[in-house]
């Protein structure tokens, strides 16, 4: 059955495409979904007049993708998650849960199922995820997941030390640590 789509199919079409399909499959889904119209000669001259106005979304709705995914593409997110030892957590990073984050701190709201992870994230550490805006148009963002309560100190790890000029900035380390507590015990 010919059918005029209305709305983009996934796996079959973009608005405005006429295909070929199913006849169950046209008059149990697309029909009353409205996701399409059967392509009679009338639809199908109402087609023509509406092109214009069809690829003009496209253009706009391609280049709004082009201008989100400049802003995204590279940017990295923290996600804190509930870990036990050798960052092992418990559970797994859902795409819900990164598409929430992607809102929360860059203010992006997109639909988790445009979200390709490509494994499932069951460990801190950084994981590429691919986005697909719209079409062709694609952007990475790196998520970084850290332990609870180890997001502060990622930031203050990330935040430079700043120092007098001149003077050097001396932070103990755990072997002057274990220096201190083996000195006390020899001294008792």
């Amino acid at each position: 059955m010919k059918v005029i789509l209305l709305s983009d199919v996934k796996g079959r079409g973009n608005e405005g495409d006429v295909i070929d399909v199913a006849h169950g499959f046209a008059v149990n889904f697309l029909l009353p979904r409205k996701m399409a119209v059967e392509a009679t000669p009338g639809n199908l001259k109402q087609l023509e007049a509406r092109v214009h106005n069809i690829r003009r979304r496209e253009g706009e709705r391609h280049e709004e993708a082009e201008r989100l995914s400049a802003s995204i593409d590279g940017k990295k997110l923290i996600m804190e998650a509930k870990a036990g030892d050798g960052g092992k957590l418990y559970g797994s990073v859902t795409s819900g849960a990164v598409a929430s984050t992607l809102a929360a701190q860059l203010g992006v709201d997109i639909d988790r199922r445009k979200l390709d992870i490509p494994a499932h994230i069951k460990t801190v550490g950084e994981y590429p995820i691919l986005i697909h805006l719209y079409q062709d148009v694609k952007a990475e963002i790196v998520v970084k997941v850290v332990p609870e309560g180890g997001a502060a100190a990622v930031s203050e790890a990330v935040a430079p030390v700043e120092a007098a000029e001149g003077e050097v900035d001396e932070q103990p380390t755990m072997a002057d640590a274990e220096a201190e507590t083996i000195e006390a015990a020899e001294a008792e």
